[in-house]
């Protein structure tokens, strides 16, 4: 049942990821401002987490240390950054390139692992090698998207493809980054709404300096019934406070390689969204580097899965191997 729910949670997740690249899309070219958009989203999150916090940990609530509250902030700080590149990489490209990027995080996540000491890397085993081969042929499959468009399947309007594709690389490598370390803190802290209240509350205080010195126009702070109010609310409700918490738990009981695996599943809702939604076009690029990427990310996932049953089997092994002694000695005692 666990995991069945981690991965129906997961499935939920992404749907609401490229759903939110595409109304996001729509709000940018529509100018709405995208430092602006944060802050407000972040914002009216903090207000709705606050009262669930209470509601959902009331009986049992962790003792919050010093020590996390500041990793918190850190995985703010982090969330703020990926979140500004994610906008800016959508803003200068598309959703499908976007969702395209994002199969990186596995590989990102991996590489990550190993310099942290969380997975081991050995030459002799098939797994470990396939974990390697697929971190590498992701990140060659990322290098084609960015840098090579092919043939256009439907007509779009011009973009910054290879600028966007910078930025959505760097947000790919950050989630990882926010997905390890938002591990480690549920860990020591198994409270999901609380940290993503607290979570929400310094992303706001963040944000708000940073758009106050960049923003300067006044009116852009003005909210109007259009598409920006709408992809105001989709963000806050959907995106944030739904998806970030839900990924937050799928996090704590399945662990960051689980939920980075759910990430090619975005491709193609996003090419389904963009087609009908907002007329984008399909590079053959973006296939190519795509089927590249998804053929990397299963070979770090059977790599895994590999090792996975390795384990298992290993240690079923030794905790049969102590009853072998114990019967035969019984044997002997009764003859």
């Amino acid at each position: 049942m666990g995991t069945a729910l981690t991965f129906i949670g997961m499935v939920l997740v992404i749907l609401a990821q490229v759903g939110s690249l595409v109304i996001n899309k729509l709000a940018f070219s529509n100018g709405i401002n995208k430092y602006v958009l944060l802050v407000y989203t972040n914002a009216l999150s903090t207000l709705i987490l606050l009262p669930c916090s209470f509601i959902f940990h009331r009986s049992q609530r962790p003792p919050l240390s010093f020590s996390v509250l500041l990793r918190i902030f850190l995985l703010a700080l982090i969330g703020v950054v990926l979140n500004i590149f994610s906008s800016v990489g959508i803003e200068y490209s598309s959703p499908v390139l976007a969702t395209a990027m994002l199969n990186l995080i596995p590989a990102f996540t991996f590489a990550l692992t190993l310099i942290l000491r969380m997975e081991k890397l050995d030459w002799r085993s098939r797994s470990s090698v396939a974990k390697l081969l697929g971190t590498i042929v992701s990140i060659t499959g990322a290098f084609v998207v960015t840098f090579y468009k092919g043939a256009t399947l439907l007509k779009t309007p011009k973009s910054s493809w290879i600028l966007g594709g910078f930025f959505l690389t760097a947000e790919s490598f950050l989630i990882s980054v926010w997905y390890i370390l938002q591990t480690f803190i549920l860990r020591s802290f198994p409270a999901v709404v609380t940290v993503m209240f607290y979570y929400c509350f310094f992303c706001t205080i963040v944000c708000g300096v940073y758009s106050f010195v960049v923003v300067n126009d006044v009116d852009a702070w003005r909210l109007r019934l259009d598409i920006g109010l709408v992809a105001l609310l989709y963000s806050t409700i959907v995106t944030t406070v739904f998806k970030n918490t839900l990924c937050a738990w799928c996090l704590w009981k399945a662990g960051p390689l689980y939920v980075s695996m759910f990430k090619p599943l975005g491709i193609i809702l996003a090419v389904l969204l963009d087609f009908v939604f907002l007329g984008e076009s399909l590079h053959l690029g973006s296939v190519i580097g795509a089927s590249v990427i998804v053929v990397g990310f299963y070979l770090v996932m059977w790599g895994k899965a590999k090792e996975e049953y390795v384990i298992d089997h290993d240690t079923d092994l030794g905790r049969k191997a102590p009853l072998l002694p114990t019967k035969i000695k019984s044997e002997i005692v009764v003859a």
